[in-house]
């Protein structure tokens, strides 16, 4: 039986040598094994080299039959297009594996990153949004992230149209990450290949999936974690209700990230997701100096000249920071998002409750000390995200 034990509690050690290295990649890409299967089997058996071992008999206790790992032709083959590329292969303890990622639950295990990878090791932000944004919110993007470059914050996007393009276009010359929902070498979309080879020479590519493979549905609730995972916060700018940026909003809750948004017109849809955050406690954000007071590190912004001022909003007038306090607020309100924070904290509920064996639906309800009617949307939303697995006959399971 697989041992489930938490892996920020036990520091893997990375692959010393190449054969052990091999061994990482072939677990990490053998059927049925993710981040959470991969660190609980590294635990149980010590060396990726012993758990590829063990790996078809846990197979079979598990069900499937003929199961077989990853070839080591087919890791060695991933290795071999990766040095072509000129892209680098990150083991978690490993120098230039982004210490940020610490703090997931399930940190991924290997990283492909090409580009400058030192950017990793510097303070960033996310900025993410529609794809569908309005021209006002492009605007918006593209100030954000070409002041939040000037006030040295590398900036973190998705590479998808709309605000994640403007964010990255804006913020080239001072440093950007695009995180990939797919393969670095499966540029996605392919309108954005030329923004993609810019950032290739000027900021950074990166993603958990194996070269060669082309983004699927699954795969960007993955890459959300991430782009929350390696931010100070995360600001989105415009998202509808149900938008997919959301859960990058909800990740960045899960990892104790600060949410700021960008507010809109109560009439537009694409601004609907934004306002909903607000109005749970994430922060207003109305230029980059919201952002930067967010973070504690002050209001002033060297100035520097502006590419296209037209297409960058005029600074909106600055209150007095002189606010006279909240005649009701709770003590330890501290700042805190209270509605969204009881989610993210009915997340980590549930996830700490499941593990790999399945477990009935009345029973974690049971279990757990929350409403029925909250837990069920919750159910929903770690399904959708890809998080937790509905198995037959009302059993759920983490995803492995």
């Amino acid at each position: 039986m697989v041992v489930d034990l938490h892996p920020s509690t036990h520091p893997p050690l990375p692959p010393t040598t190449e054969d052990e290295r091999l061994s990482w990649l072939r677990l990490l890409r053998s059927r049925r094994v993710g981040p959470s299967t991969f660190w609980r089997m590294l635990s149980e058996h010590g060396s990726a080299s012993a758990a590829l071992q063990a790996l078809p008999e846990v197979a079979r206790a598990a069900g499937l039959k003929d199961y077989a790992p990853c070839p080591a032709a087919s890791a060695e083959q991933e290795l071999a297009r990766g040095r072509s590329l000129g892209a680098v292969l990150l083991a978690r303890g490993a120098p230039g594996y982004p210490a940020q990622l610490e703090d997931l639950t399930d940190p991924p295990p290997l990283l492909w990153a090409l580009g400058r990878v030192e950017l990793l090791a510097r303070p960033g932000v996310a900025l993410v949004g529609a794809r569908q944004a309005s021209s006002l919110g492009l605007r918006m993007a593209r100030a954000l992230g070409h002041d939040l470059g000037r006030a040295r914050q590398v900036v973190i996007s998705g590479l998808a149209r709309g605000i994640d393009t403007a964010a990255h276009e804006a913020s080239l010359e001072t440093g950007t990450i695009a995180v990939m929902a797919g393969g670095i070498d499966k540029i996605y979309p392919v309108e954005n290949r030329a923004l993609a080879e810019q950032i290739m020479r000027q900021g950074l590519l990166i993603s958990e999936q194996p070269l060669g493979v082309t983004p699927q549905a699954r795969h960007f609730p993955l890459r959300n974690r991430l782009i929350s995972g390696l931010s100070q916060a995360v600001i989105v700018v415009e998202a509808a209700a149900k938008s997919g940026t959301l859960i990058t909003a909800r990740h960045a809750l899960d990892q104790g990230r600060d949410v700021l948004a960008v507010p809109g017109h109560p009439f537009d849809p694409r601004a609907s997701g934004c306002n909903m955050l607000l109005r749970d406690g994430a922060v207003l954000v109305r230029g980059a100096r919201d952002v930067l007071e967010a973070l504690g590190e002050g209001p002033v912004l060297a100035e520097a000249p502006v590419k296209d001022r037209a297409e960058t909003p005029a600074p909106m007038p600055r209150p007095s920071r002189q606010r006279p306090p909240a005649p009701d607020a709770p003590a330890d309100a501290g700042g805190a998002h209270p509605a969204l924070r009881d989610v993210a904290r009915l997340h980590k509920l549930i996830l700490d409750r499941l593990g790999a064996a399945p477990l009935a639906e009345d029973a974690l309800i049971r279990d757990i000390e929350a409403p029925p009617h909250d837990i069920t949307p919750a159910l929903t939303d770690l399904e959708l995200e890809g998080r937790i697995e509905r198995q037959p006959g009302g059993l759920i399971s983490r995803a492995s």
